[in-house]
């Protein structure tokens, strides 16, 4: 992340189970653009990392520190992953998630 300014900023994708609703072949075809699109912009400078996130896991919380499953046990539209990015001004990191390959499925 730039020490500099500290323009830092994450993306957030929806992890709604959109790929069940498509073919092989075209759920290869939008992982290809997809990793094409973080490809460039980490060439770029722009993105400095991004992982899915695991669809099981746990949650601590409270003040009895209570362990539950998680991390979205309820949700349909939970976090499916991330990027974060090092760019110049929120117009900067808005233009990049207008790009995202997966908006029209749902992401």
């Amino acid at each position: 992340m730039n020490t500099q300014n500290q323009n830092g900023y994450m993306l957030l994708f929806r992890g709604n189970d959109w790929t069940k609703s498509l073919s092989p072949e075209e759920k290869q075809k939008v992982t290809d653009q997809w990793m094409a699109w973080f490809r460039r912009l980490t060439d770029q400078g722009k993105a400095i990392a991004g992982n899915p996130l695991e669809p099981e896991g746990k949650v601590v919380s409270g003040k009895n520190r209570v362990v539950s499953d998680g991390p979205f046990a309820e949700s349909k539209e939970a976090i499916g992953g991330y990027f974060l990015l090092d760019v110049a001004s929120f117009d900067d990191a808005v233009a990049i998630a207008r790009e995202c390959p997966g908006l029209p499925y749902g992401v």
